[in-house]
């Protein structure tokens, strides 16, 4: 049996429950297909060491519009982690302590300095590709930007840390235009932007925001639903699921990640530049682990390097008899987010005195669903693929947070491509009617 439904939305996700939200709106019928047993996509609230964790994408801010609006919607409140009361990172393989403050301090110049042409490369950061010398510095990836400053070991090291902290990839795989991209969001400045992206959570989680939308819409959402291929014509298309479930619709949104979007079958066959992108994938390859550790203990942050499987860890959580640690490493493949020996072992780069009682996480990476964790794009992909990759073929239009123009990556992204793609649909069905 054939279903039919005015588009069809493949990916229950931010992005796809915001675009079935405001199509519904318009009096449209919306089914939404996740082939995932929940809603949210990289975003994912689980309950796991005694605490609601964020296993994906967790930080919003207020100067993320779209992010802020949805919260203001919603009457979301908003918490943070622990105020971090001491400081280690490493000078070569010496370890310092110190505070916050003078971690700030130790990195600075060197941020300055990697950052000061942000406005100039991108000075309208909602039209990333409106400076035509954007493609001079394209090219150029992370690393190579870094080592031309020069730094004294311990400010390298730390700018080094961190950054990998932001990409969740190594800075040699990352372009330097995502840094300006991220550090444009907040007109230039990298205090902010290390705020943005990094501080301020859902106080109800990530869980709430997509409770919020999906009960907000009257889409027909299956979860478990996975599609197999899609088939498209200027008339239309046909969805077909893995189970043999037919779907027809006037158009079709697929929210795909980068690195999965270009292995989906569709006929006929997506643009060259689509598939590239998928076959070259994203730099990001990172890994997000939970620690739990016997506490009290009093909260830190500590940064290592690159070389280290974990690169960045901090105090999320703190109970009266254990505290809850969140780290990130550049490499998926160099630690398992389950495997309690290799944290154990990783921790003591900074310190040896916490007794390792629980780790967890998901390997984003692993996950043929995701394939990446967090947008960082490869040198050239923004100036190559871009354009193309939000560019509609047909009746398939293309949402999602790896899309995004302001906030690429991020949960604000995945809301702004989802209002964008719900624009362009209505439109086209507009003058089609």
């Amino acid at each position: 049996m054939t279903e039919e439904a005015d588009v069809v939305v493949v990916g229950g996700g931010i992005a796809g429950l915001i675009t079935a939200r405001e199509l519904g709106r318009k009096g449209l019928r919306v089914t939404v297909l996740e082939a995932r047993d929940r809603l949210g996509g990289r975003v994912w609230t689980d309950h796991r060491l005694g605490r609601d964790l964020e296993i994906g994408g967790t930080w919003l801010h207020w100067t993320q519009p779209h992010a802020w609006s949805e919260v203001t919607r919603y009457g979301l409140d908003i918490t943070r982690g622990p105020r971090p009361e001491e400081a280690y990172w490493l000078a070569g393989d010496e370890v310092r302590t110190g505070t916050l403050d003078g971690f700030m301090e130790l990195i600075d110049p060197g941020m300055r300095r990697l950052l000061h042409e942000t406005m100039q490369r991108i000075p309208r950061p909602h039209d990333p590709l409106s400076e035509p010398g954007l493609k001079d510095v394209d090219g150029a990836n992370l690393r190579d930007k870094l080592d031309e400053l020069d730094l004294p070991v311990e400010e390298y090291r730390a700018n080094e840390a961190a950054w990998v902290g932001h990409f969740n990839a190594p800075l040699e795989d990352g372009a330097y235009t995502s840094a300006l991209r991220w550090t444009a969001a907040t007109a230039g400045s990298w205090h902010l932007m290390h705020e943005a992206s990094a501080v301020f959570r859902l106080a109800g989680g990530t869980r709430s925001l997509v409770e919020s939308i999906a009960a907000d819409t009257d889409a027909d959402i299956r979860t478990s639903t996975e599609v197999a291929h899609v088939e498209h014509d200027a008339d239309g298309a046909v969805v077909t699921t893995t189970t043999g479930e037919r779907i027809t619709a006037r158009r079709v949104v697929l929210t795909l990640p980068q690195n999965v979007l270009g292995g989906l079958p569709v006929s006929p066959a997506l643009c060259a530049e689509k598939q590239a992108a998928t076959e070259e994938g994203t730099a990001s390859k990172g890994v997000k682990v939970w620690i739990r550790v016997r506490g009290p203990i009093t909260p830190f942050f500590a940064y290592s390097s690159a070389s280290h499987p974990l690169s960045v860890v901090r105090t999320e959580f703190v109970g009266d008899d254990d505290a809850v640690l969140v780290s990130f490493g550049a490499d998926a493949r160099r630690i398992s987010p389950n495997d309690l020996d290799a944290v154990r072992d990783a921790l003591r780069v900074w310190r040896d005195d916490l007794e390792v009682l629980e780790v967890t996480g998901h390997d984003w990476v692993a996950d043929p669903l995701s394939r990446e964790t967090w947008l960082i794009q490869q040198p050239n992909q923004l100036t190559r693929y871009f354009a193309a990759q939000q560019r509609a073929e047909g009746v398939l239009h293309f949402a999602g947070s790896d899309y995004a123009n302001l906030w690429a990556g991020f949960i604000d992204g995945a809301i702004e491509s989802g209002h964008r793609v719900a624009r362009e649909v209505t439109a086209g069905l507009t003058e089609t009617a």
